[in-house]
């Protein structure tokens, strides 16, 4: 499964809310105070698989790790970033690769 295959929004919030045992009003809860971001088809909310796993890991941190929501907020956005950062150092470590190559072509 592609990263863009988990971002497909495929499940409504009843089903998901039993794929992890959770209520639909704390979906909804964590929605509202901005954890979680589901897309919308009218006033459906629709879930991908990256969606899920946001909620397992939300999931996780309260009651493995005892964190509040506040902490939880503050872990996901440090996560996102690390995430990006990861990112944009292998678009820099390919773009080396690459004006290397044309460099040595040059040699």
């Amino acid at each position: 499964m592609t990263d863009y295959d988990k971002d497909i929004p495929l499940y409504v919030i009843s089903v998901v809310a039993t794929m992890i045992s959770i209520h639909p009003q704390t979906i909804r809860l964590y929605e509202r105070i901005g954890l979680i971001t589901p897309q919308r088809r009218g006033h459906i909310r629709m879930f991908s698989i990256h969606d899920i796993e946001r909620l397992r890991q939300i999931q996780r941190l309260k009651d493995e790790l005892g964190v509040n929501l506040a902490g939880v907020d503050v872990i996901l956005k440090l996560l996102d970033k690390i995430d990006e950062l990861q990112e944009e150092v292998l678009r820099v470590k390919e773009q080396s690769k690459r004006r290397l190559k044309r460099v040595t072509q040059d040699w």
